[in-house]
């Protein structure tokens, strides 16, 4: 079971850490989780939980990273983002007083959908441990989203009622590229909630900035597969991953 940390005040500023299993062979590669649910404080990071208790059980540790959200939690834009980047900093910064633990060379961040938005922009920070990203499903494009009224609506609530174009600009993977990490972007090509065009343009501007991007599409799944351990959309992720290891 994991144990629950705080690297802030506000009660939605924990991280779940889940230790590998074994725990012998030298220091582990870490994978960040980040979980989705369009930033909305209805979802948790819980919806993570079987994808880090998958990943520990190969011998990863995790930081399964939980953040300010919108409705009553005091999310929105840039907290949430803020958010993350505070965690990563807290969080490598313990790893680095355990020398021996944790192999800060290998740290991937994997985020699904809303996660994976986090992911891709947290990987512009120059202060991130991260060194690669994978991105499920990921949310890349906030204007398009609102266009489309995707999420119910929650591009709103998360940028404000009246977003100006740099402030999609800001907040748009695909209008941030390069991000200068490598990176793995998956995506079912059923998907309900976020369109696969959404991954296919956004690989394509990342490729054309001059980023590394593996995209693997994944024939009849939907938004939900690429989280599922059982799924074979999450297999290719975890072949990905063991290649980093």
């Amino acid at each position: 079971m994991p144990t629950t940390v705080a690297y802030g005040d506000h009660p939605s500023q924990t991280v779940h850490l889940w230790d590998p299993e074994g725990g012998a062979g030298g220091p582990s590669p870490v994978a960040v989780l980040l979980h989705g649910g369009w930033w909305r404080d209805g979802f948790g990071a819980g919806l993570m939980d079987p994808l880090a208790r998958d990943l520990a059980a190969a011998g990863w540790t995790v930081w399964n990273v939980e953040y300010r959200r919108t409705g009553g939690d005091g999310g929105g834009w840039p907290q949430t983002l803020d958010d993350v980047g505070r965690a990563l900093e807290f969080l490598a910064g313990a790893a680095a007083r355990e020398p021996g633990r944790h192999d800060l060379s290998r740290v991937v961040s994997v985020g699904h959908s809303a996660g994976g938005h986090l992911a891709l922009l947290n990987a512009l920070d120059v202060g991130t441990p991260v060194t690669a990203v994978v991105a499920l499903a990921p949310i890349t494009d906030l204007e398009r989203c609102a266009r489309a009224g995707l999420g119910e609506g929650a591009v709103g609530p998360f940028l404000g009622p009246d977003p100006c174009e740099g402030l999609y600009s800001e907040s748009s993977p695909v209008l941030r590229v390069p991000l200068g990490l490598p990176q793995l972007v998956v995506h079912g090509d059923a998907d309900q909630r976020v369109p696969v065009e959404h991954s296919r343009d956004y690989v394509a501007a990342a490729r054309a900035a001059g980023d590394g991007v593996d995209y693997r599409e994944v024939a009849g799944a939907d938004h939900f597969a690429v989280i599922d351990p059982a799924h074979a959309a999450w297999r290719q992720v975890r072949d990905h991953l063991s290649e980093r290891r």
